[in-house]
């Protein structure tokens, strides 16, 4: 490595890099992972965080709060032009620090506990079938996004929030502007704005009559009391409906892809109950569809790994390779749904280890099973190498997945 006067380095590659292998890192993150664990890249912008590669190094990054989430942080590496402009118009308490962050956490605990989620299961069940009833009615081939991958998750997510899925076609392409490197600063900053207007609108709905739902419950036990605003409340319920559909529905779609392309792998999963929890945390490691790093500063020096990251310095803590880190997983890109024991990092770490973690577990652990035992001839209708991959979305995943039974 070429260090400069700065701190920086002539040599730092830029990330993220490009895939070889659609189910794959790139390879260029093995390399670094096996001969520079923590090293500089250059980000869009010309700036050079530290890339830090190893799982154990990913885990200390992500769980010490001497390494920022807060996105106004000066030096802190944000995703995309479209990131960078809209990250003052639209704050959400995963990009803030405690106190502040664990104030509105807190809040929404209880909604995403195991026994909240539990409840749940019955009713994304009855969903999974209605949708696998659809899709059979439907004719083939079926685009299985559009089919069963997103509107399941997006009905699920809507139900528990409190939020009209008749508006789906709305918020999905606002949501779809959001997750998108490429969107242009003007939309990706109105699309946070439209939706924080419509969910405002829900909320205050909720002021003025309680309703048995999430929106419901932050209206009237802390709007109502005074104890957050009701931007706050829809701030809030902005990261909730995005992020609990367009996680899920990725992982559904490209989730099935693997499991069709490892026919004995999709065989356990659709006919033995107990290996499917297993197999759903095989392939949430496997694929960490949150691909582009989960994003720090530090605020202090910290060391990490042997070396010394300086405050201001931004890091990229890259999950989508850390969970393939051979020191951590023994065979790491091979699917085995028996893998045990399986600390994946695909719902991150630490303080801001993601809340709806439970939830996508559910609807994985329903909708992999019943969509293979309803369709045993599953195929996919299009060669591998014509299959469009979300590689500049946030969120990694197929556009579409045309099937036949």
């Amino acid at each position: 490595m070429t260090a400069t006067v700065d701190g920086t380095t002539q040599d730092a590659p830029h990330y993220p890099m490009t895939r070889q292998c659609p189910f794959d890192p790139p390879r260029e993150l093995a390399a670094i992972q096996a001969d520079e664990p923590i090293r500089r890249v250059t980000l869009w912008d010309g700036s050079t965080p530290w890339l830090v590669t190893r799982h154990a190094d990913v885990r200390t990054v992500l769980s010490d709060q001497r390494f920022s989430a807060d996105n106004l942080t000066p030096g802190y590496p944000a995703t995309s032009p479209a990131v960078s402009a809209r990250r003052k118009n639209a704050p959400s308490f995963i990009a803030m620090d405690d106190p502040r962050h664990a104030f509105f956490r807190r809040m929404l605990i209880s909604e995403f506990s195991v026994k909240a989620i539990r409840a749940l299961r019955p009713m994304i069940t009855e969903t999974v079938d209605e949708l696998l009833d659809a899709m059979a009615g439907a004719g083939q081939p079926v685009d299985l996004v559009q089919a069963f991958a997103l509107p399941l998750p997006s009905l699920v997510i809507c139900r528990q929030l409190g939020v009209p899925y008749a508006d789906h076609a709305f918020f999905q392409a606002r949501s779809h502007t959001l997750i998108d490197t490429r969107s242009a600063v003007d939309e990706a900053v109105a699309a946070p704005d439209d939706l924080l207007h419509y969910l405002e609108g829900l909320v205050a709905e909720r002021e003025r009559t309680p309703h048995d739902d999430l929106l419901g419950r932050l209206a009237q036990n802390h709007v109502v009391p005074g104890e957050i605003t009701r931007e706050q409340a829809a701030s809030m319920g902005l990261l909730l409906l995005v992020a609990g559909h367009e996680t899920t529905a990725n992982m559904i779609a490209l989730g099935t892809l693997v499991l069709l392309q490892h026919p004995e792998q999709a065989d356990r999963v659709r006919d033995d109950a107990e290996a499917v929890p297993g197999a759903v945390e095989e392939l949430l490691r496997l694929l960490t569809v949150t691909h582009l790093g989960r994003r720090r500063v530090a605020v202090e020096d910290v060391e990490v790994g042997g070396v010394t990251i300086r405050a201001g310095e931004g890091v990229v803590a890259a999950g989508e390779i850390a969970n393939r880190d051979p020191q951590a997983f023994a065979d790491p890109d091979e699917v085995d749904v028996d893998r045990s024991p399986n600390h994946h990092l695909a719902f991150g770490h630490g303080v801001h280890q993601c809340l709806g973690q439970q939830l996508a577990r559910v609807e994985l652990q329903v909708a992999y099973p019943a969509l293979l035992r309803r369709f045993p001839g599953l195929r996919v209708d299009t060669p591998l190498d014509e299959i469009a991959f979300r590689d500049a979305m946030v969120v990694y995943g197929v556009h579409a997945l045309p099937v036949e039974w």
